[in-house]
């Protein structure tokens, strides 16, 4: 499993019967984790003095409550800052394991921006959602095209690299369907040295595309090869979604990428340290192609 260990302004305090105990800088908040199916002693104290609480619905989605807790607050992740905000079916506006992925990538762009720093690093995020991996990528010497079918989203992404200090970065923000825009790149011959994917299980693009993740997964992994570049550095793929295991991720970039460019496919759950209990809870899984 590779673990988001590196943290100073997040944390797992304690998670038990479904839900979690996380503290977001200096605010304690209690949310859903389908994960957490144990049910053990709940004896942090931030249990009862939490900042706010979401409340899962039985008929489906939930609702806030809040005690003490801003409209908007920020976060730090080494030398990143993020703005986060409670919003609909109880997320913040940032996914915090996926800290382990940022290193892993950021790692591989800054050194090879090292070995040549006059060459252009083109990456390739979609479904950005809020910009955690295009900041990250951004600050590690990336030029980055941000792609997301929500105009919100863009823009709250836009907020964070302005407040990581990279509103003069080169990144593209686009706000499309993932999938049309491939399209066009390749049509267009652009190339990106390295792919970032979020892909949700359902969604819909602006125009109300659809998009279902077991149907259109394994054929959009395969399209976007097309726009890699001759010699690419990386690819990231992300799954939230049961059933598209580490296996399956694994077999899927295996038999894409690797007989185009050769290079390794790891594929690993990735999970977050439990402070209480020491425990690393899981948050999904990645795959991750390298060239080597």
């Amino acid at each position: 499993m590779w673990i988001a260990d590196n943290w100073k302004d997040y944390e797992v305090l304690d998670c038990s019967q479904g839900e979690k105990l996380e503290r977001w800088g200096k605010y304690t908040l209690v949310r859903p984790d389908p994960q957490v199916i144990w049910n053990t002693p709940r004896r942090h104290t931030g249990w009862k003095k939490k900042n706010a609480h979401y409340h899962r619905s039985k008929k489906g989605g939930g609702e806030w409550e809040f005690f003490d807790l801003p409209k908007q607050w920020q976060i730090h992740y080494k030398d990143l800052t993020f703005n986060l905000q409670p919003f609909s079916f109880k997320h913040t506006g940032l996914f915090p394991e996926q800290a382990a992925n940022w290193d892993w990538f950021s790692e591989l762009i800054y050194n090879k921006k090292k070995r040549n720093p006059n060459k252009e690093i083109k990456v390739l995020n979609l479904f950005a959602y809020t910009g955690g991996a295009t900041v990250s990528a951004a600050k590690a010497g990336a030029a980055v095209t941000h792609v997301d079918a929500s105009k919100g989203m863009v823009t709250w992404a836009k907020e964070n690299a302005v407040s990581s200090g990279l509103k003069d970065a080169p990144i593209r923000w686009i706000v499309d369907d993932c999938v049309k825009f491939v399209e066009r790149e390749i049509r267009r011959g652009n190339t990106y040295e390295g792919i970032i994917m979020d892909p949700p299980s359902y969604g819909r693009g602006p125009k109300g595309e659809i998009w279902k993740i077991e149907e259109k997964i394994f054929p959009f992994i395969e399209l976007c090869t097309k726009i890699l570049s001759p010699n690419p550095l990386f690819y990231l793929v992300n799954s939230y979604t049961t059933g598209l295991q580490p296996a399956v991720l694994s077999y899927m970039m295996g038999s894409t990428i690797v007989p185009k460019f050769g290079g390794e496919v790891q594929a690993e759950e990735i999970g977050l340290p439990v402070t209480n209990s020491g425990l690393v809870l899981p948050c999904g899984a990645s795959g991750r192609w390298q060239n080597i």
